[in-house]
């Protein structure tokens, strides 16, 4: 696991080409993206809150070189509260990306100029730093959507760029029309939660994703090049399984490639061949 600022140098120094993707994991749905030299941040969650297992790999401060920080959903590990401000402050070119419906509130909760924000909503899109960034509505056990302006509070997005295309699912259940609406891409990379949900936890307001198995069959239905687990390494009470995920999608699906990721180490899908390098 690098260093803060170790992590941070191996970002910037790493040069992507065209169609290549390069992605490190900062645990439970965090990710870095960078796609040529744009560098993305997928739902960071980076305070040391009570109960995380795996210790941030990075301060807010370290983050200099954020060019779109994405965030799914207003819960501590998707949209990070604390961090936000430091964030905004350490990059202050980086557009935060955000469900519509909640872009009026996180900037005045968090002192941050609306101007930085772009609202998205499912089935709508945006350009930000050269990149194409789409919505889809996830369904984090139900498909919810506000009664006033039908928005939806949970998204995944699609983040297009330099021949490439990513699905990052955030927090989502499988529901109808998900595989329609998702078909319309040839992913590359799909990253998926897979810690699963139960009646314990959802007495408990811990609210549930797919299964490993329900992820497996979307990453089947699907073809990515590369589908990665997520959300099932951070909290005691609401673990994942990844190797139960790679071994299914091993059997089941034996011409997909799975990566089960390592805290802070460097991964670059190639543009065409099959071959990973780091």
């Amino acid at each position: 696991m690098s260093s803060g600022s170790d992590l941070i140098a191996d970002i910037n120094a790493c040069a992507p080409g065209a169609g290549e993707l390069a992605l490190w994991w900062l645990g439970q749905h965090s990710f870095v993206i960078k796609i040529r030299t744009r560098v993305m941040y997928l739902d960071p969650f980076l305070t040391n809150m009570k109960g995380r297992q795996v210790p941030s790999l990075l301060s807010p401060s370290d983050i200099t070189n954020a060019d779109v920080i994405l965030g799914t959903h207003d819960h501590a590990d998707h949209i990070d509260r604390p961090a936000w401000p430091a964030l905004a402050k350490a990059s202050p070119q980086a557009k935060f990306v955000v469900p519509a419906l909640l872009r009026d509130k996180l900037s005045a909760d968090l002192k941050i100029p609306a101007d930085r924000f772009i609202g998205l909503d499912d089935g709508t899109t945006a350009s930000c730093a050269g990149l194409k960034i789409s919505a889809v509505a996830a369904a984090h056990e139900f498909l919810d959507q506000d009664p006033v302006t039908g928005e939806y509070p949970y998204l995944g997005y699609i983040v297009e760029g330099a021949g490439t295309a990513l699905y990052h699912a955030g927090d989502c259940c499988i529901y109808e029309g998900l595989q329609t609406k998702l078909k319309r891409w040839k992913f590359d990379l799909m990253i998926l939660p897979i810690n699963g949900r139960d009646a314990v936890r959802y007495a408990a307001n811990c609210i549930g994703n797919m299964t490993y198995q329900e992820a497996a069959d979307l990453a089947g239905a699907l073809q990515p090049r590369l589908t990665i687990p997520a959300h099932y390494d951070m909290f005691a009470t609401n673990l994942g399984d990844p190797k139960a995920f790679a071994d299914y999608m091993r059997v089941k699906y034996p011409k997909l490639k799975v990566l089960v990721c390592t805290h802070g180490e460097r991964l670059i899908l190639p543009a065409v061949t099959a071959t990973f390098r780091v």
